[in-house]
C-alpha cells in the first residue's frame, strides 16, 4: 500500500501590515535607488570601468525591498552574485559599493572582491557569493548563530531558480528542518536560470514545494509586487521568529537585462521583455499607486528621480576618484586572528 506524502504545515499567513503612504514613499525610493545604481553599474561596465563580471538587478527590485522592509536589526542576510540590489536594501552606502564595483580602496572589501563578494558586518550582509547555491549552506550557518546565540534574529537566504537543483541546497534544507533553524530561503525566480528556462531545468517549477520532503513550508508569492512581497513576507518572518523553522518564498519576478552583462540574452524574444516592462514592471506600478493613494504629483515623483540619480551620480564620483588598493592589500585579512 502507496503512503501518502507527509504535506507541511505552516500557520503562516500574509501579515497584518498597515502600510502607509511614507511606507510606500520609502519602498520607491529604495528602489529607484537600485534601477538607477544598476543603469550607471551598466554604463561604467561598458566604460571598461568595472571588470570581471556584472550580475544586474534590473526588474527585481520588489523582492529585496519587499522582504527586507520586514528584517529587525540583528537580522542577516546572504545572497547569491546578483548582490548589488540586496547591499542596497539593507542600507549600504552606494559609494562603498560602488568603489568596490571598480576595485577602488574605498570599496566594502577594499576593491578585493568586487562586484561578486562584498560584506557588510555592520548592516548583517553576508555577501555576495559567486559560485551557484554556495550562499546556502552559509546562510543556514548563520541561522543556526542566531539560534546558538538566542538573539532572536532571523536569516534572509537568497537564491536564484537555476540554484535550486544544487545538492548542497537540499542538505541545507534538512539541517534547517532538523534544528528547526531561523531562516528563510527566498527563490528569487526571475524565470531563467543563466540562459535556461525555469520548464526546461526544473522537473517540478513549483519551486516553493522543494522543501516538503523536508517539512518545510513555502508558497509562491508575486515577487513584482512590493507590497505584496511586504505583506506576504511579514506573517512568515513572524512565524520563523517564533520558532517554527525554516520558510521557502518563492518571489516569482523577471530581469530585464542578460544574466550578466556579457549575455546577449537570445535565449527570450523582445516581445516578452517589453511586455513585462510594460505591464509588470514594480517601479511603475508603484508610482502610479503613490499618485492614486499618496496625493503625489507627477514633479513630486522626478524630484525624488532627481535626488536618486544626484546620489548615483555622487558615488560614481567617489568610485572613480578613490585610489587602487595597495598591492600588500592582497595579503591582509586572509585569515582570522582568534
Amino acid at each position: 500500500m502507496a503512503t501518502q506524502r507527509r504535506k507541511p504545515k505552516s500557520s503562516a499567513r500574509q501579515g497584518d501590515v498597515s502600510i502607509t503612504p511614507d511606507d510606500l514613499k520609502a519602498y520607491y525610493r529604495d528602489m529607484l535607488l537600485i534601477r538607477r545604481f544598476e543603469e550607471k553599474a551598466g554604463q561604467l561596465y561598458g566604460m571598461g570601468l568595472i571588470g570581471g563580471f556584472c550580475h544586474l538587478y534590473i526588474g527585481q527590485e520588489a523582492v529585496v525591498v519587499g522582504v527586507q522592509a520586514c528584517a529587525n536589526p540583528g537580522d542577516t542576510i546572504i545572497t547569491s552574485y546578483r548582490d548589488h540590489g540586496h547591499m542596497l536594501a539593507t542600507q549600504m552606502d552606494p559609494k562603498g559599493v560602488m568603489a568596490e564595483l571598480t576595485g577602488r580602496r574605498g570599496g566594502y572589501s577594499k576593491g578585493k572582491g568586487g562586484s561578486m563578494h562584498m560584506f557588510s558586518r555592520e548592516k548583517g550582509f553576508f555577501g555576495g557569493h559567486g559560485i551557484v547555491g554556495a550562499q546556502v549552506p552559509l546562510g543556514t550557518g548563520l541561522a543556526f548563530s542566531h539560534k546558538y546565540n538566542e538573539d532572536n534574529g532571523v536569516t534572509y537566504c537568497y537564491l536564484g531558480d537555476g540554484a535550486v537543483n544544487q545538492g548542497q541546497v537540499y542538505e541545507s534544507f534538512n539541517m534547517a528542518a532538523l534544528w528547526k533553524l531561523p531562516v528563510i530561503y527566498v527563490i528569487e525566480n526571475n524565470k531563467y536560470g543563466m540562459g535556461t528556462s525555469v520548464a526546461r531545468h526544473s522537473a517540478n517549477p513549483d519551486l516553493h514545494e522543494r522543501g516538503h520532503a523536508y517539512g518545510i513550508p513555502g508558497k509562491a508569492v508575486d515577487g513584482m509586487d512590493v507590497v505584496n512581497v511586504r505583506k506576504e513576507t511579514q506573517g512568515v518572518v513572524d512565524w520563523v521568529r517564533e520558532g517554527n523553522g525554516p520558510y521557502i518564498l518563492e518571489m516569482e519576478t523577471y530581469r530585464y537585462r542578460g544574466h550578466s552583462m556579457s549575455d546577449p540574452a537570445k535565449y527570450r524574444t523582445k516581445e516578452e521583455v517589453s511586455k513585462m516592462r510594460s505591464e509588470r514592471d514594480p517601479i511603475d506600478n508603484l508610482r502610479k499607486r503613490l499618485m492614486e493613494e499618496a496625493g503625489m504629483s507627477e514633479d513630486d515623483l522626478k524630484q525624488i528621480d532627481k535626488e536618486i540619480k544626484g546620489i548615483v551620480a555622487e558615488a560614481a564620483e567617489f568610485a572613480q576618484n578613490s585610489p587602487e588598493p595597495d598591492p600588500a592589500e592582497l595579503y591582509t585579512e586572509v585569515l582570522v586572528d582568534l
